[in-house]
């Protein structure tokens, strides 16, 4: 499940610096200063900064349960896996403004999380 965390902490750098670093590309002079003032950003560049949000309030709870997992010899690795795939997913669902898709898949992710928590108990 190693693999799993790693993947996960990827996906982090993917998603909150990778993919809105990208989108403010030319507000370089920005990125590169104290950012004392607030910077407008586009449709996407919000929704991108939202997505990344989402992924840090739900990657503590699934690093914990992967290491609780890891500790206590219980393999959920392949709900780890789901759970990854549905996060990914997320990202685009976000981007595209797919909202009752991104909905479901953001459900799926949930249900993911808690059926690793069950497998520990």
């Amino acid at each position: 499940m190693t693999e799993q965390i790693l993947w996960a902490l990827a996906l982090l750098l993917l998603q909150v610096w990778a993919v809105p670093m990208v989108l403010k590309i030319k507000h370089m002079d920005w990125m590169l200063s104290a950012r004392d003032e607030p910077l407008e950003v586009s449709v996407i560049t919000g929704r991108a900064q939202r997505a990344a949000t989402n992924y840090l309030e739900s990657l503590p709870a699934f690093l914990a349960l992967v290491l609780l997992a890891m500790i206590q010899g219980v393999d959920i690795s392949a709900l780890a896996c789901y759970w990854l795939i549905a996060r990914l997913v997320y990202l685009p669902c976000y981007l595209l403004g797919l909202p009752y898709v991104r909905s479901g898949v953001w459900i799926a992710s949930l249900v993911c999380l808690l059926m690793m928590a069950h497998a520990l108990v």
